[in-house]
């Protein structure tokens, strides 16, 4: 596996990693515990060295499979959590008070089975909390050795720069995929300015980029998917239209949509490293093949070309989910 540093942080990772919201969390009837540690090891085995969870996903079991699958091998992993949303009965709730922080990563020390967290994001910005406060809390954390790196996630140029003046932060982790590309605008350009990494999550539009999801797919109960005003019926129908660009041009390159997906993301800066998440190995294995495709500038060229003359239709969020980001 090909390996990438986050920005100007030294941190080094591997070039793809896995997002592991999914394996027991927003995407209905989960997979055995037993089968999605094994494929967390397998990842591992593949090369993967960077490993994305958060206190919220489960809440908290996700945090403790992801601590159990990789107990043997966190010298050589890098394993990312989350504070500052919480889930209370059904409800995400925003709240990143130092003194929650702290108790947030005292608990997220414990599920995990470390001494110190690699990589730890705020979640969501709290317009509560004033981000100084937070970046404060995140330095003070680092200096005591339990964390070792500050992420923000899905905030905006601004609130970067703020939190940047207090403490260094070495990566952002924001959606962004072929099909959701608002970070360009300000973020993107933030990052590249200070030296910051930035880390896609959803790098396939949460399966969408697959080609594998059409308007027949049914979501069962449990998968946020079927809230998501993109993947109304409608929307899929109308959406269809981009995966049909990335598969025709995939086939001239003996690859898959989701390889060219990924790949188109890797070219756009060496400091973006994507987190597709999967509970299936022969997934795993396609996705991280990605990271030996080479596109070409005219490869890009007509991908853009293709791409920009199309509009995503629907919201990626329900509107009162799409009021907790900061972009």
């Amino acid at each position: 596996m090909k390996m990438r540093v986050l920005g100007s942080s030294g941190l080094e990772v591997s070039s793809i990693g896995l997002g592991c919201m999914g394996l027991n969390h927003h995407r209905g009837n989960a997979a055995s515990r037993a089968e999605m540690i094994a494929l967390v090891r397998s990842a591992a085995d593949l090369g993967v060295t960077f490993f994305d969870t958060a206190q919220v996903y489960g809440p908290f079991t996700n945090e403790e499979l992801v601590g159990q699958a990789l107990a043997s091998m966190s010298d050589r992993v890098v394993i990312s959590t989350k504070f500052g949303l919480t889930d209370e009965n059904g409800n995400s709730t925003l709240s990143s008070r130092p003194d929650l922080i702290r108790l947030s990563v005292e608990g997220s020390l414990m599920r995990l089975g470390v001494d110190a967290i690699d990589l730890l994001y705020q979640h969501r910005v709290d317009p509560k909390t004033p981000i100084e406060d937070v970046a404060g809390t995140v330095k003070e954390l680092i200096a005591e050795g339990k964390v070792r790196h500050f992420g923000l996630s899905e905030a905006g140029a601004t609130t970067i720069r703020r939190a940047h003046s207090v403490q260094p932060v070495t990566a952002i982790q924001s959606e962004y995929s072929l099909w959701y590309r608002k970070p360009e605008q300000d973020v993107i350009p933030t990052c590249e300015q200070l030296g910051i990494g930035f880390v896609p999550f959803s790098p396939l539009g949460r399966g969408f980029l697959t080609g594998t999801i059409d308007e027949l797919t049914e979501f069962v109960a449990g998968d946020n998917r079927r809230d998501n005003p993109q993947f109304a019926v409608e929307a899929r129908r109308a959406n269809r239209a981009i995966v049909d660009v990335l598969t025709s041009f995939a086939i001239d390159k003996g690859a898959t949509s989701a390889q060219v997906a990924l790949a188109w993301l890797l070219a756009r800066k060496p400091w973006i490293v994507p987190i597709p998440g999967t509970t299936k190995l022969r997934r795993l294995e396609e996705n991280l093949r990605a990271a030996d495709l080479t596109l070409s500038g005219d490869d890009l060229t007509v991908i853009e070309t293709a791409i920009s003359e199309m509009e995503v239709v629907g919201e990626r969020y329900p509107e009162l989910q799409e009021r907790m980001t900061g972009i």
